[in-house]
């Protein structure tokens, strides 16, 4: 062991104490910035919020910085703001004052024109926004009809309620009606519903449960049966989700491992709905008369209908409460029998089309 003398310690001792003594850091005033996460910004917003009182002017995060921001109307508060981690802005209008201007706006709705699309308390701008389907006149002069001081901004289109595409639901085309398979995305985040490639060869513009979804985008069949149809329209949502009827709330995908022979499957399609069975073979190849010959398919005793095409198949719900959770497996192709008799019917692995097309199954 390395012995120092005790006087050098003491020195050393004494020295440090002197710099704590005479020049003692000021505790540093927590920073407040999105890496504190969700909870901590909403403690400290609250806090601050009830603290300024009639001064606050709302707070927000600076997307340069990624750092809180706390409006207030009166300066002498900026220290106090500093203090708790944020950075002070002195604007004109209180948060109590800029929500009487939006409450103004939603008590004044008889009339509203369709071009106005809404409107919002802009905070960092300290301002109350309506916005304007391309700066309509009509909406312009409703604005101006509520006698309150806004900012009117011009934007493209009006909002819509979204509509989800969800397995198993309607898929319907010129020339006849589907099932939707999954839903998916690509590298440039364009999103796709997959389907059965007997359904999408029909082409044209798809219609789903509540509108139009897209175009057929690819169609593989015979050979193959798979085909995608491509999400053009922004009122649609594409969800990680299959319908399971009257049997139960929503199944949600969360992979695609496969299930082997003698394992349980389940299917959703329009017309016999959800229905289960197990694997009786893989890699088959079908013929469908007429010389159409799909191969590698996988063979099931779930039964299915026609209209069920391109439904999903999954793997059996996981049990116990809350959300269920199964493997996609592939979009119902074709059979025999029925739902009343019992039938044989086959899949097309939806690993095949996510390869092919260089896809991703859509998550939440």
């Amino acid at each position: 062991m390395i012995r120092h003398p005790l006087r050098t310690m003491t020195v050393l001792v004494g020295a440090a104490a002197a710099v704590t003594a005479f020049a003692a850091p000021a505790s540093a005033a927590p920073v407040l910035n999105e890496t504190a996460g969700p909870a901590v910004l909403a403690a400290a917003q609250q806090k601050l919020g009830d603290s300024l009182g009639a001064t606050f002017a709302g707070s927000w995060l600076d997307t340069t910085t990624g750092g809180l921001v706390v409006g207030t109307t009166d300066a002498s508060r900026s220290a106090q703001i500093r203090a708790a981690g944020a950075t002070p802005k002195v604007v004109r209008h209180s948060a109590t004052e800029l929500k009487k201007i939006q409450s103004t706006l939603d008590n004044r709705t008889a009339g509203l024109p369709g071009s106005v699309a809404g409107w919002y308390v802009d905070a960092p701008a300290n301002e109350v926004v309506v916005s304007v389907v391309g700066g309509d006149a009509a909406g312009r002069a409703w604005v101006t009809s509520t006698g309150v001081p806004v900012r009117v901004d011009p934007v493209k289109s009006a909002p819509r309620p979204l509509w989800d595409v969800i397995g198993g639901q309607g898929l319907y085309f010129s020339g006849g009606a589907c099932s939707v398979g999954f839903n998916a995305y690509d590298d440039d985040d364009d999103h796709y519903v997959i389907t059965a490639g007997h359904c999408t060869e029909l082409g044209g513009t798809v219609q789903g449960v509540d509108g139009t979804i897209g175009k057929v985008a690819k169609s593989s069949f015979p050979g193959n049966d798979y085909g995608t149809v491509k999400v053009t329209q922004s009122d649609v949502s594409t969800p990680p989700r299959v319908d399971r009827y009257e049997d139960g709330s929503d199944v949600r995908i969360e992979g695609a491992d496969v299930v082997g022979v003698g394992g349980r499957v389940c299917r959703s399609g329009i017309t016999t709905h959800w229905q289960c069975g197990r694997v009786e073979a893989l890699d088959q190849t079908v013929n469908y008369g007429n010389g159409d010959i799909v191969k590698g398919l996988t063979q099931t005793s779930a039964c299915a209908e026609p209209g069920d095409s391109g439904g999903s198949f999954v793997s059996r719900p996981s049990s116990g409460s809350g959300t269920k959770l199964v493997q996609a497996q592939g979009m119902t192709s074709g059979g025999s029998g029925d739902c009343d008799e019992g039938g044989t019917t086959f899949f097309q692995p939806v690993k095949e089309v996510l390869n092919r097309y260089d896809l991703t199954l859509e998550k939440d």
